[in-house]
């Protein structure tokens, strides 16, 4: 009879992880009694500890390139989950690379990205993992921000304008006469009266439109692009896509909850799945990233989704401290 599988909990896993940082600062710590009463204490602590043992393991090597290789540091990682490790001689890299090794594994954990404190700082509105907030504006305009955005709102001179710093907003602009715009990146979108969504991306965004008329421009002082109810748009490094004809009600529908995709590159899915992830998602296989997928997924649960795409796709996720999903 197989005996059953221990699965730590989240603060066994972080006791874990407090554990190892201090013996990684005083070595002698993993002899002494207190530790080994913690090991004893519950069957599931050795396991949390092992996880934490691996997960240091992995970022000790790159500690200083992480943030850009971490796909390659997670393939040799995962490749080498099954051979054995060393008890203690992993422990020995240099004070530096340990106390990087760490920052980078808890930002990792906490699903925290080193450029996004900025753009918070300088935000009026921050949704944060999962969240989906409705905004009433000063105008009595809507905003619906998605999970993990931020955007400033100011309202002067004459003239209302939000800007999109990341992730994306849904509008319900109310008519005052005065002009509403958006600013994401280089680019804005001009109301004419509408219903309609700013997703920020590197370099642009993307526009949709429920209802109603917007015209977008990729830098200042470009020509203006109107689009109207059904069209769809993207822009980046000042030059605007093709105006193409969409579901706006399906693209839309997380405001409802729900992830909706036809014929689009894993990972795009994976990239708004993990806005709803409560850490890190990271994709490490490129030709897999490519290969197209349709569905509706529930946005409350990624994880469910990946394992469906999975199924379908041939891929396996594995989670590391309940807080690092990785899939190949």
């Amino acid at each position: 009879m197989t005996a059953p599988s221990i699965i730590p909990t989240a603060e066994q896993e972080q006791a874990a992880l407090h554990w190892l940082r201090q013996i990684n600062e005083q070595p002698a710590l993993s002899e002494g009694a207190t530790f080994k009463r913690w090991l004893l204490a519950n069957p599931a602590h050795p396991h949390a500890y092992a996880k934490a043992q691996a997960l240091w393991r992995l970022t000790e090597g790159p500690a200083r390139t992480l943030a850009g290789q971490e796909s390659d540091a997670l393939q040799r990682y995962l490749q080498s989950m099954d051979q054995p490790q060393p008890s203690r001689h992993w422990r020995r890299g240099g004070v530096f690379a340990a106390v990087a090794c760490l920052v980078l594994a808890l930002g990792t954990l906490a699903g925290w990205h080193p450029a996004y404190w900025v753009q918070d700082l300088q935000a009026d509105y921050v949704t944060a993992a999962g969240q989906v907030r409705l905004v009433t504006l000063a105008d009595q305009s809507r905003m619906t921000l998605d999970a993990g955005s931020a955007v400033s709102v100011q309202f002067s001179q004459g003239q209302r304008q939000v800007r999109v710093h990341r992730g994306a907003a849904f509008f319900q602009v109310t008519h005052t006469g005065e002009p509403f715009v958006v600013v994401a990146g280089d680019g804005a979108v001009h109301v004419l009266g509408t219903q309609f969504e700013v997703r920020r991306q590197d370099a642009g965004a993307q526009v949709t439109v429920l209802s109603g008329r917007v015209a977008v421009s990729a830098a200042p002082g470009q020509a203006q692009q109107q689009l109207a109810g059904g069209q769809h748009l993207a822009y980046r490094d000042t030059q605007l896509g093709n105006v193409e004809a969409v579901d706006s009600e399906a693209r839309l529908a997380w405001r409802q909850g729900w992830l909706n995709y036809y014929q689009v590159p894993l990972s795009v899915v994976i990239d708004d799945l993990a806005r709803y992830y409560p850490g890190r998602i990271l994709l490490l296989d490129s030709e897999l990233a490519k290969r197209t997928v349709s569905g509706s997924f529930p946005a409350a649960q990624p994880l469910a989704a990946l394992d469906s795409l999975g199924a379908v796709l041939g891929f396996k996720r594995h989670t590391l401290l309940g807080r690092v999903t990785v899939v190949r």
